[in-house]
């Protein structure tokens, strides 16, 4: 006969071994997750969060919340998600400007890399030059040497200093030693308005953005960021094979949570985001923001994360650029 102490032993070893990890809580999730969106409610950001989130409550079983804090660039979000408890109820879905360009040209009140739980990557999207339909280049090299010719003439727009569609501009000028004036807009839709009426000559917009431009013909695109040509614009090179070496600034959305998320925690997400990013549908879904799924690991999401930082400081720093928070 088994012993009642013996007996309870037993009972609660068996327990322990058909209990995933608790630290002290009911089994991870047990009850609906926060999903911070770091931008305004309507937008491509907003539709990539609310499709992932929609698939990722039925993987892990239970409903990710989304909600839109904007302003700052996105460091409001940021920073509320690095200061919530790290207990996996708190999620943030970063993208290029809270964890790559906004860390290399402004002092933030969060620290990318150290204030996060990486959880994994969910896709990237590609910018391209495109120029006015009036300018008489259509390939990048007519396009430089037409402005060459016309130095301090040719003015290129973007949805802000520091802005992706700024730091690829400002990279575009690096390597090819020209002379554009930059123009900063409040946001790419004015910038897109000032491209197609002529009163700038170029732009280096998301693809998503600029497609429906492009489609109309009232942009005309020249080259795309990324390390191969684009489903959508299979007649469109890449900087890269056109012999802009390392042109590869895309825009990028994935999922962290504050610092020092449990390890099963992360595992759990991360092993859901998987399933999420090999489901057809989804794929479909994004490719009408022209964004490529890119699965990650946590450890591969963060040292890209790290890299395009890197990259951006690095050019920041070369070109001066250097903003108030």
């Amino acid at each position: 006969m088994i012993s009642k102490n013996r007996r309870q032993i037993l009972l609660a070893t068996a327990a322990s071994a058909i209990a995933p990890w608790s630290n002290g809580q009911s089994i991870y999730p047990n009850k609906p997750i926060r999903f911070i969106v770091p931008v305004a409610a309507g937008g491509g950001a907003d539709m990539i969060a609310r499709a992932t989130c929609e698939r990722l409550a039925k993987v892990l079983g239970q409903n990710l919340v989304v909600e839109n804090v904007s302003g700052g660039g996105g460091a409001i979000a940021s920073q509320n998600v690095a200061r919530s408890n790290p207990d996996g109820y708190t999620l943030l879905q970063s993208y290029v400007a809270t964890h790559g360009t906004s860390p290399a040209t402004r002092k933030l009140p969060y620290d990318a890399i150290k204030d996060f739980t990486a959880i994994g990557m969910i896709g990237t999207a590609p910018n391209v030059l495109c120029v006015n339909p009036g300018v008489p280049a259509n390939d990048v090299n007519s396009f430089v040497e037409y402005v060459r010719k016309q130095p301090g003439k040719i003015a290129y727009g973007s949805a802000g200093a520091g802005s992706l569609t700024h730091l690829v501009g400002e990279l575009f000028k690096q390597q090819t030693g020209l002379f554009m004036i930059h123009i900063p807009y409040r946001g790419v839709a004015p910038a897109n308005v000032d491209l197609i009426s002529g009163q700038t000559q170029a732009l280096f917009p998301s693809l998503a953005g600029a497609l429906p431009h492009i489609r109309s013909g009232r942009m005309r695109p020249l080259a795309v960021t990324g390390p191969k040509r684009h489903e959508l614009l299979k007649d469109v090179p890449t900087f890269e094979e056109l012999g802009y070496k390392g042109f590869d600034g895309q825009q990028w959305y994935g999922i962290v949570g504050p610092a020092g998320l449990p390890q099963n925690v992360v595992k759990t997400l991360s092993d859901a985001l998987a399933q999420v990013l090999a489901q057809q549908d989804f794929k479909d879904k994004l490719s009408s923001e022209a964004v490529a799924l890119m699965p990650l690991s946590p450890e591969a999401f963060t040292a890209y994360v790290k890299a395009d930082i890197e990259r951006w400081t690095k050019l920041a720093r070369d070109r001066k650029i250097e903003l108030e928070s």
